[in-house]
């Protein structure tokens, strides 16, 4: 250890010693900059504005990743080696800050902000990472550059930084790039400018801040589509039948601009007339989207052109009915992601109950604290064996990761239920479930039970009313199957798809050329023809 510090001592001298021309003034601002983690909140806040759904998703980890390695330095480590800051005596007085940190040395926290931010945004894109990087390893070498930490002060923080990224994928696992790709293609029509292609367009879904509306971009990528277009004042059950029954006829595709309660609900219908279903995302999230492999509108542009398509699975949630000793089976429930029952639908509930006030987030939030409090354990019967659970989630293919937060799928054909229970009998289960999602190793408690089954049978289910399918919550009946129509839906996805820095160079160009044309277009009321494809 003696050692170890006289070398610091060392190699801090020679820092301190070290002309490098024109960084004096840089290293010192930059070194300023980087105080309370402005520097890194500005920069996710530019990745929010500036970026797609995987800046976004880079920005959040990012910003996470700080917040637990600031607090991580700030409140155990730095209090525990309490190592005086270097004598400012051989470092130039052109470098001293102007406010010298009154805090211990050791670790460097302004270290560990910038390597975690850094590392969580590698974490979930490169080439954003690579944007990052060097600018936090200037950071990190400036704390040493106007001597207020010794460079085992940085490395030590680095190390920290770089931990604190890497433990939050055991919460949030990074999504990967692009899904299974050895899928088998399945039959869809090519129709290239759009021709025969309806699209329902949700025009409240999606950011403020999208550059176009969806109706002008699509009418720009697609010139013979038709468009319907649905405001938060139109009928939407009215218009989607309208876009089916024009799809229909002109014998093409369904397509799809919206958020992921618009994509599944369009889904199922497209479903049940067989029709191939195009998916523009255009929500917040785009779950669906992303696990069949169109994160960007111009990937499901060139699907639909070329006639590249997949087919895949439904979950169905069919109440039975007992007549004469037999069960029959009433019209199904499909959900092409998750069902539920137990504490989520409640969840749901509150959640939307106070979601006009308080903004989704924390609306979300403090029905999660309401329904752990109040909720009681469903009682049920699951295969014919009695249960009390808080929760069962039903997944439409297999999730992962296996534990907490289930995050996407790998692939949408794969004929299994991702089955989730989460045990009502056992002593302080939902403490015991919330610590072990805390510390990310609920996948390894007592009180959580995964499987992979292709059906399963739900029978005298008592204590609950309600269940949950894609986000809708609906009466519970008594008795239900859940299982699988397996590659019931055809969706459009490219066999080989752009990479995001050619697609987004793509989309820019032709966001260009809608500015300068300023046209938007729909389907007339009356639902005749529309202009767009004639």
């Amino acid at each position: 250890m003696r050692f170890l510090g006289e070398l610091d001592q060392r190699l801090f001298i020679r820092v301190a010693a070290a002309r490098v021309p024109g960084a004096d003034p840089a290293l010192t601002r930059l070194s300023r900059s980087a105080d309370h983690g402005r520097l890194w909140l500005g920069a996710a806040a530019g990745l929010v504005t500036l970026g797609g759904h995987t800046a976004r998703r880079a920005a959040l980890r990012g910003a996470g990743s700080l917040v637990l390695a600031s607090l991580t330095v700030n409140t155990v480590v730095k209090w525990s080696a309490r190592r005086p800051r270097p004598l400012l005596a051989p470092v130039p007085q052109i470098r001293h800050l102007l406010r010298q940190p009154r805090t211990t040395s050791f670790p460097s926290g302004h270290s560990a902000s910038a390597a975690a931010f850094a590392t969580g945004v590698a974490l979930e894109s490169t080439r954003y990472g690579a944007l990052i990087a060097p600018v936090a390893a200037a950071v990190a070498f400036s704390r040493v550059y106007v001597g207020v930490h010794y460079p085992g002060d940085v490395l030590a923080g680095t190390v920290i930084g770089v931990g604190a990224a890497v433990l939050t994928c055991r919460w949030w696992p990074p999504r990967q790039v692009n899904p299974e790709r050895e899928r088998p293609p399945a039959a869809a029509p090519a129709l290239p400018g759009g021709d025969g292609l309806v699209v329902f367009v949700n025009t409240g879904a999606g950011t403020p801040a999208a550059p176009l509306p969806a109706t002008t971009l699509l009418a720009e990528l697609l010139p013979g589509a038709e468009l319907v277009a649905c405001g938060p004042d139109d009928d939407f059950d009215a218009l989607l039948d309208r876009a089916v029954r024009r799809a229909l006829a002109r014998g093409g595709a369904l397509g799809v601009h919206g958020g992921d309660g618009t994509v599944n609900t369009v889904a199922r219908s497209a479903a049940r007339h067989g029709l191939p279903l195009a998916v523009f995302p255009g929500g917040t999230f785009n779950h669906f989207a992303l696990d069949v492999g169109v994160p960007h509108v111009a990937d499901t542009v060139a699907a639909v052109e070329r006639g590249e398509a997949v087919a895949v699975d439904l979950g169905t949630a069919a109440p039975q009915e007992r007549s004469a000793g037999t069960d029959r089976d009433t019209d199904p429930m499909e959900f092409l992601n998750t069902f539920a029952i137990g504490l989520y639908p409640e969840l749901v509930r509150v959640r939307e109950r106070l979601e006009h006030r308080l903004g989704k987030w924390p609306a979300a939030t403090v029905a999660l604290i309401r329904v752990l409090r109040t909720a009681a354990p469903t009682e049920l019967r699951i295969d014919g064996r009695r249960r009390r659970l808080w929760l069962l989630f039903a997944g439409n293919c297999r999730y992962v990761p296996d534990g907490f937060a289930p995050a996407f799928r790998p692939r949408l054909d794969d004929g299994l239920l991702d089955l989730r229970l989460i045990d009502g009998d056992r002593r302080l289960a939902r403490t015991r479930v919330v610590l072990a999602a805390f510390l990310g190793v609920l996948g390894h408690s007592s009180v959580y039970v995964a499987e992979r089954v292709p059906e399963v049978r739900i029978e005298d289910l008592k204590a609950t009313d309600t269940c949950a399918y894609d986000g809708e919550v609906v009466p519970a009946p008594g008795a239900l199957r859940l299982a699988k129509r397996n590659r019931a839906l055809v969706v459009y996805r490219p066999a080989v798809p752009r990479s995001e820095i050619v697609q987004q160079a793509w989309l820019a160009a032709v966001l260009a050329r809608c500015r300068g044309r300023g046209r938007g277009r729909r389907l007339p009321a009356d639902g005749g023809p529309s202009a767009l494809g004639h």
